[in-house]
Parts: C-alpha cells; sequence; structure tokens
C-alpha cells in the first residue's frame, strides 16, 4: 500500500514536472534534486586553565624591643674658678690733729682782743677695710656624668615565605565540527509507469 502510494505520488510529481516543463517550452531529459549533507559534529574534551597559578608571599614584620643601658654622657674633666678675696672692716682710733698753742680771736670786755690758747690733741675713730685671704684661683675636677639610656634593637628580623601555587586546569567539553554540510545533486529517473 505504501509503494503503491510513493509510486502515484512521483508519478504526479513526474506529470507536474513534464507539464511545467511542457509550459516552459520543452521535455525534460534529465531531471536532478538537490541532497543536503548535514554537518557532522564531534565533542572533544580538552583541559583548560582556569587559574594561571603564581606566587603567594606570607610577610611577618620585624620585631623591635627596647634596653636601658648605663653610659658615659661627659668625661671626667678639670675646672678653674675664682675666689674671691675675705675681707673684713676694722675700726680703729687715729689722731686727725695735734693740738697745741695757737692763736685765736675773742672778745673779752667789749673788747677784741687776739689770744693765745692751747688746744687738745683732737682723735676720731676711722674703719678699715682689710684682707683676711687675698683672691685666689681654685681648681675643681669634675666627674664624669652617666646617664640611662634606652636603645632599640632587633628581637626578630622580618620574614618572607613564598609558597608556588600551580596553576589550575578544568576538563571541559568542546563540540566541534568534523565535516561541513554540503550540498550535492542527485539524477531523478522519471518513471512513466509505476509497478505494483
Amino acid at each position: 500500500m505504501i509503494r503503491k502510494a510513493a509510486c502515484l505520488t512521483i508519478a504526479g510529481l513526474t506529470i507536474l514536472s513534464m507539464a511545467s516543463q511542457t509550459v516552459a517550452g520543452g521535455r525534460a531529459v534529465e531531471c536532478y534534486e538537490p541532497v543536503r549533507s548535514p554537518t557532522v559534529y564531534d565533542t572533544v574534551y580538552e583541559d583548560v586553565m582556569v587559574s594561571p597559578g603564581g606566587q603567594l608571599v606570607d610577610y611577618d614584620p620585624p620585631i623591635y624591643g627596647t634596653f636601658e643601658r648605663v653610659e658615659q654622657i661627659a668625661p671626667p674633666r678639670v675646672t678653674y674658678e675664682v675666689v674671691p678675696a675675705v675681707t673684713r672692716t676694722v675700726y680703729r682710733t687715729v689722731q686727725v690733729d695735734n693740738g697745741g698753742y695757737a692763736w685765736e680771736w675773742r672778745v673779752i670786755h667789749g673788747r677784741k682782743v687776739l689770744c693765745k690758747i692751747w688746744r687738745k690733741a683732737r682723735y676720731a675713730r676711722v674703719a678699715e677695710t682689710v684682707v683676711v685671704q687675698p683672691e685666689r684661683t681654685r681648681r675643681i675636677v669634675l666627674p664624669a656624668e652617666y646617664e640611662s639610656v634606652a636603645h632599640e634593637v632587633l628581637v626578630r628580623p622580618e620574614r618572607r615565605h613564598v609558597r608556588e601555587i600551580a596553576p589550575s586546569y578544568q576538563r571541559v567539553a568542546r563540540r566541534v565540527v568534523v565535516q561541513e554540510g554540503s550540498t550535492s545533486w542527485r539524477r531523478v529517473h522519471i518513471a512513466r509507469h509505476c509497478r505494483n
């Protein structure tokens, strides 16, 4: 039944073809039909780099501490200073006038007369500064001076640790064309009669 329907279809197409060719002005000598070959694909697996890898550096900063040490900040030295003189005030009595005879005018009984008189010696108390100890230069020896000084010291130097990280890959599937599809022509045999 199917074969009969297929023959009828082919015959119908042939008649249409002949009719169209007849209409176009001629009889078909040869006929061809396009045959399409599909594109052939395949799946390939390949390793694709996910991460390029590299280096990872772990860094620990240096650690510092302090310690105190007594250090000499000034050496022993010698200096000199002037010691002023030591003085004191001394009081003594000195004769300021020898006294003796002298002439002076006087008024006696209303008359001005020149009289010879006797004068006693006169004394006065005077102050005098005397040096008890003269000025001198004194030698002074200054000892060395020390002070506690804080120093910074390195307790632990910096540390760097380099870790190598390998690149990582992942297997992925990819569809590729094995053969491109193409179109070719195939000759069609026209059957005048279909047989059962």
